[in-house]
């Protein structure tokens, strides 16, 4: 038996821990920080399967195409250098989101993205190369999108 990210116990899950290529985004760890703390922000560096957007500065919604649906929140903030996100509402599945930022110097930041998720082996058979290219996508879309 296995307890879950959300103390659920189960008998048939795997963990599934997939994180982002780090990038190097050229703004301040408080600048990309700020971004990042307001879910209204991420419409704009959504990859194209991402549909149906809809969100407030601390929740959002959307659908991955061909795969999911995804209801998130921000659970924690420690400013400048980690947020983490969790699922909101009911899901098929648990997750963590979160984002690691490093601040290089002054107008300089590493960032990178960890999705860890408890599934079911089929689910992570599917989901794991959509789910690593999504967040790879919005990594990249971060370092290239945030003025």
């Amino acid at each position: 038996m296995k307890t879950l990210l959300n103390g659920v116990k189960t008998y048939n899950s795997v963990m599934l821990n997939l994180k982002s290529d780090k990038v190097i985004i050229n703004k301040s760890a408080e600048r990309v920080f700020d971004f990042l703390s307001d879910f209204n922000n991420f419409e704009n560096i959504m990859p194209e399967q991402i549909q149906d957007w809809q969100s407030t500065m601390t929740t959002c919604e959307f659908n991955i195409q061909g795969l999911t649906k995804l209801s998130m929140k921000i659970d924690k903030k420690i400013p400048y250098s980690k947020i983490i996100i969790k699922p909101n509402g009911d899901t098929s599945f648990d997750y963590i989101l979160t984002v690691n930022l490093y601040q290089l110097e002054e107008d300089k930041t590493e960032g990178q993205l960890i999705f860890d998720a408890d599934v079911n082996p089929m689910l992570a058979m599917m989901a794991k190369k959509p789910l690593k290219n999504f967040i790879n996508i919005l990594s990249e879309k971060l370092k290239d999108n945030l003025k």
